[in-house]
């Protein structure tokens, strides 16, 4: 089973790129089904059907900002996932939704579900897709999601009937057929028109546990007029699937069994661009008003032939010039949707995705089409053009996403070239190798490392020359470079879990309020401070998925054994004053005394409006622990506390980064994310290149004034789109606030006040955002703020970490203190201000400080290395001429032998070699010992003006006098240079010298 791709949005800008004049029907007016008449009639379909209206929900974005497990959103439910698995907060628009319709952007580049590798070969894969979608929510199922989607292709869309064929799950060893699904079918089809397949088909599954369900797939032949039942699911490109609805009705067990769920739900998706393509009447999806425009730029831009659609051999013979076509036309489709919606081409996760499909695209635009650097970037208004009327984020991010786009394009050319030329040698190598079919897995790496190329770009670039790549090799060299994992999610989830699974999912949360009759948790009192929370009723008590012979994970008694020592728990109270964490926030920690126990809390998560706390329980209390009993939450407010300053100072910082940071390169600045713990702030945020120095250190400045102004800190809650009209309010892109909405700001100035006048610029030089994050209640609270750092973490991202408090403090009163012992250097001279600033240099760069008193303070003493430099050079000039004057000491001998202990530096030597070699007539040969590391310097020289029966052959001078040491080294006839280890065979090599 598998639903159909389709594209997906994005935004462009212009960098020296003409901005375009938004088109938003660019389609063809001679075609009776554009791109966008298809897209809306699907919609309206839905949004206004008279017996089942649906909400019209608008696409997430691609970049999943709230789900930790996906790099892209790849199909229509993923922004549906909290609903199908009971833990959508109460609070949450998607809460009250029962019916709903889009059309999602999706990305299948990379992880699970990923395409790209087959986008350009064949004439319906894409990396970007949009997914036409409608879905109930525990309303309708079967019948009435068969009958629409009959209706929806038959009658609004007018799709012959006689084309159509529906797929059901026919059962296996595990699973009963799905009877249900095929008897609804059979009212609209011939039974030799409905068919069964297996599960792999037909049986869709979230994951290895959790919700699940049978599923129907519509199917169309191309051609029609004929029985096509057995080209259904063959790979055929002339029957093709266009819709997939999914019956999400059981739950699969850890044992593998199922069982119903109580709430049931349809999950459809259908490829926009396939429907298309049936509509317009031709057999690929490259072929219809999507595609067609950007094919048209790219033939302008490149100057290339039109595009053909040849593909296998007969693409070949034109050097692969079409697939060229389709992957540049998908490619700059999937970049726009992706930076548009918050991602950035970087080294790691789905930024290294990203920077693979832009590397990709122009590797191909260069090489099969003939492009001019520039030219991608060239594509983004096209692509606005083309999406922008539907999709209007890419219109607003127009001109950064061209900027990004052309950022990276001109860093990949510059190695594009040589790249190539690297690839063809290494191929050809390969080629006359005795493995003339096998591309080296290490030369894949060099490529990656000195040229930036992808190992999929290297694959590729490798099978077009009749080899195949050692990807094994390949990947045991890069084994560094690995794309999102889970497990540090999962196991932050289940903190202090015991390496149980303490998550909570649709099973969970619909047994504590089906079975267990347990309301969602009143966490009102999570905002108040210093007091404890009694008379807190224990509603459930969880052991963890599969801890319990139903594997649903609750009892309602437990008792702790000395013998297995503490026992972790999952508690779940009428009412609680603990934080969940959430909204880049960490959880609160305290104690639970409930019955005569301590829980000591050491992880607290919401799931669906529970907020389930994660404890120990101590051993030492032999009566059991009951549901029904009651308690008191004891939070850690002292913890509280520097998690709040440290939220609190973000929301300051964050305005403090708009205030000082905004220019001409960065006329927008979006926040990327942000986590607060107690002992720190982190902050991400999008800004073209580091932040100057001078900026950074007013954004500091502004922070701490704001601390001395004690500034009230006031949380309230207000109706969305009042909230929403505050002209100074910030909101995080891609982020879903729940009305009415918790606003926080910190001004002299009410936020009823503000309100009364939300449109005000009066209030622009305050903080306000949406946030549903515990805070302090005036500024003085947070005592100071450092940042710490600054760096970019991806391209086009940056991220600023702090402390406040008495962290905060410390650090500046470390840094005054470092700042004293820098400027005193400046009295040292010497060796004595070398070693103060290699000491002080040493400490300054491990110092937790100001990151703008430390760059200051590493200018500082990088001034004293100028100043320690040019001592070092007298130094120096006065050994030499102490070492000439040595060498030049009269003698009755033809030859110089001598010794002067400087240690084993061969650049004096050489200094003193050429100057000698300048100044006089006699050969020499010099020792210098280095006692410390137990070794000698024997070097030699014959000067220019040596008399022709005085000159002696400096090479087999030093050879002779150190014969024996097992000296290292070497020389010519008129310089020579050995090193000797131990100083016990100097007076020896002195001897021989003499003698020679």
């Amino acid at each position: 089973m598998s639903e159909s791709t389709s594209t997906n949005k994005t935004d462009t800008v212009e960098d020296g790129i003409a901005t375009l004049s938004l088109n938003t029907s660019t389609s063809t007016p001679e075609l009776e089904w554009p791109m966008n008449k298809v897209r809306q009639t699907f919609i309206n379909y839905f949004q206004n059907h008279p017996k089942y209206p649906h909400t019209f929900y608008p696409s997430s974005p691609v970049v999943p900002h709230d789900d930790p497990t996906l790099l892209f959103a790849n199909a229509g439910m993923n922004q549906y996932k909290p609903l199908f698995l009971g833990t959508c907060d109460p609070s949450h628009p998607l809460f009250s939704l029962k019916r709903a319709t889009n059309s999602q952007k999706c990305i299948r580049a990379g992880g699970k579900h990923n395409d790209l590798d087959d986008v350009g070969k064949d004439v319906y894969h894409h990396t970007f897709f949009e997914m036409l979608g409608n879905w109930s929510f525990g309303d309708y199922f079967k019948k009435e999601a068969i009958d629409l989607a009959w209706n929806c292709l038959t009658q609004e869309f007018g799709l012959d009937p006689e084309r159509l064929y529906a797929s059901y799950f026919g059962g296996d060893d595990a699973t009963p057929p799905d009877l249900e699904a095929r008897d609804i079918w059979l009212k609209y089809l011939p039974a030799k028109r409905v068919l069964p397949f297996d599960a792999a088909d037909n049986f869709w599954e979230m994951g290895a546990t959790g919700p699940c369900g049978p599923c129907v797939e519509i199917h169309y032949d191309r051609i029609g007029g004929r029985d096509a039942a057995d080209r259904v699911n063959a790979d055929f490109p002339d029957v093709i699937e266009i819709w997939n609805n999914v019956f999400i009705q059981f739950n699969r067990e850890v044992d593998g069994s199922l069982r119903e769920l109580p709430n049931q739900h349809v999950d459809t998706g259908m490829g926009f661009e396939r429907l298309t393509s049936i509509l317009q009447n031709v057999d690929s999806n490259y072929d219809t008003d999507v595609f067609l425009p950007l094919f048209a730029k790219i033939q302008e831009l490149t100057g290339a032939p039109a595009y053909s659609g040849k593909i296998g051999a007969e693409d070949a013979a034109q050097n692969y010039r079409d697939m060229g076509y389709r992957v540049v036309a998908d490619h700059i489709r999937t970049l726009c949707f992706a930076i548009s919606d918050g991602a950035h081409p970087s080294n790691d996760g789905r930024g290294y995705v990203l920077r693979r499909v832009l590397r990709r695209a122009v590797r191909y635009g260069r090489q099969n089409l003939g492009a001019q650097l520039g030219f991608f970037a060239k594509l983004v208004p096209t692509v606005v053009e083309l999406m922008g009327g539907f999709y209007p984020d890419l219109v607003t991010k127009q001109t950064e996403v061209t900027r990004v786009i052309l950022e990276e394009e001109e860093s990949f050319s510059a190695t594009i070239d040589k790249g190539i030329k690297l690839f063809n040698d290494l191929a050809s190598r390969a080629l006359a190798s005795s493995t003339p079919t096998v591309f080296s897995g290490d030369d894949a790496h060099k490529l990656f490392t000195s040229n930036g190329f992808p190992v999929d770009l290297t694959q590729l670039m490798a099978e077009e020359k009749g080899l195949v790549l050692d990807v094994k090799r390949f990947e045991e060299k890069m084994a560094e470079e690995k794309l999102l994992s889970q497990e540090d999610y999962k196991r932050k989830k289940a903190g202090g879990s015991g390496g149980k699974n303490m998550a909570m999912e649709a099973e969970q949360t619909s047994h504590l309020l089906k079975t267990l009759n347990v309301k969602p948790t009143d966490d009102a009192a999570k905002f108040e401070w210093d007091v404890a929370l009694t008379d807190c009723r224990l509603d459930a008590i969880y052991l963890g998925r599969g801890e319990t012979p139903d594997g649903i994970g609750f009892v309602d008694t437990v008792t702790p054994d000395s013998e297995t020592g503490e026992l972790v728990v999952g508690l779940i109270l009428n009412k609680s004053s603990y934080y969940a964490e959430s909204g880049g926030q960490i959880y609160d920690v305290g104690t639970i005394v409930v019955s005569g126990h301590t829980v000591t809390i050491t992880s607290v998560q919401s799931y669906g409006g529970f907020v389930l706390h994660v404890g120990t329980l101590n051993p030492s209390s032999t009566t059991a622990l009951s549901v029904g009993d009651v308690g008191t939450c004891h939070v850690d407010y002292t913890r509280r506390t520097s998690i709040a300053s440290n939220h609190t100072m973000t929301h300051v910082l964050n305005h403090g980064l708009r205030k000082y940071c905004i220019s001409s390169k960065n006329p927008q600045i979006d926040q990327k994310g942000s986590y607060n713990d107690d002992s720190k702030l982190r902050f991400d945020f999008s800004y073209n290149g580091p932040i100057p120095p001078q900026s950074l250190s007013d954004v500091e400045q502004y922070c701490n004034t704001s601390i001395s102004q004690k500034l009230a800190v006031e949380c309230k809650v207000e109706k969305l789109e009042d909230a929403q009209q505050l002209s100074t309010v910030r909101a995080v892109f891609g982020e879903t606030y729940p009305d009415p909405v918790r606003v926080v700001s910190i001004a002299n100035t009410s936020i009823s006040d503000m309100l009364q006048a939300p449109e005000s610029k009066e209030w622009m030089e305050y903080s306000v955002e949406f946030c549903g994050g515990t805070h302090l209640s005036n500024t003085s609270d947070a005592q100071a703020l450092v940042i710490v750092s600054e760096e970019g973490i991806a391209k086009g991202i940056r991220r600023i970490t702090g402390i406040t408090r008495q962290a905060a403090v410390d650090a500046t009163n470390r840094g005054e203190t470092l700042t004293l012992l820098v400027a005193d250097a400046k009295e040292l001279t010497g060796a004595a201000l070398e070693a103060e600033v290699k000491r002080l240099g040493a400490e300054v760069t491990v110092a937790i400080i100001s990151t703008v008193t430390k760059t200051k303070l590493k200018a500082v003493l990088q001034s004293y290395s100028k100043t320690i430099l040019a001592w070092k050079k007298e130094q120096a000039a006065q050994r030499v001429k102490s070492i000439l004057a040595t060498a030049t000491a009269p003698t009755t001998t033809s030859n110089v032998v001598c010794r002067y202990d400087f240690g084993t530096d061969g650049k004096t030597a050489k200094t003193v070699m050429t100057q000698y070699q300048k100044q006089q007539e006699k050969p020499l040969l010099m020792i210098s010992a280095d006692e410390t590391a137990n070794r000698f310097l024997v070097f030699c020289v014959t000067p220019k003006g040596c008399a022709k029966e005085q000159k002696v052959n400096c090479k087999a001078w030093a050879a002779a006098a150190t014969e024996g040491t097992n000296g290292k080294g070497g020389g010519k006839a008129d310089t020579a240079q050995f090193t000797v280890e131990g100083l016990e065979k100097l007076d020896g090599v002195l001897e021989k010298a003499r003698a020679f």
